[in-house]
């Protein structure tokens, strides 16, 4: 399983959740099998997006897209977004 981390700022948390959820990208047809947002304790206006995929592939594909619907974003709802693909390893759940 391969995971795409991003990490950006949000000026107004709401506003970006509303464009996330409108899903300009598709992210079912791109491949994703789940995601997660998680945001800081101490920072609610940082954002963290794990979306899990099947093939690294999937995971660079969604990345291009994504640099498209950056354009249009940077610096509304958004700001200077950090991505990262991982391999996930191994899991263990206690």
């Amino acid at each position: 399983m391969y995971m795409l981390r991003i990490e950006h700022p949000v000026p107004d948390y709401e506003a970006w959740k509303k464009s996330f959820d409108n899903d300009p990208i598709g992210r079912e047809k791109m491949g994703v099998r789940r995601y997660q947002i998680l945001r800081p304790v101490d920072n609610p206006k940082n954002v963290l997006i794990h979306l899990e995929f099947d093939t690294s592939r999937d995971a660079e594909a969604l990345v291009a897209a994504l640099q498209n619907v950056w354009k249009n974003a940077e610096g509304k709802i958004m700001t200077n977004p950090q991505v990262q693909i991982l391999e996930l390893i191994e899991t263990k759940t206690f």
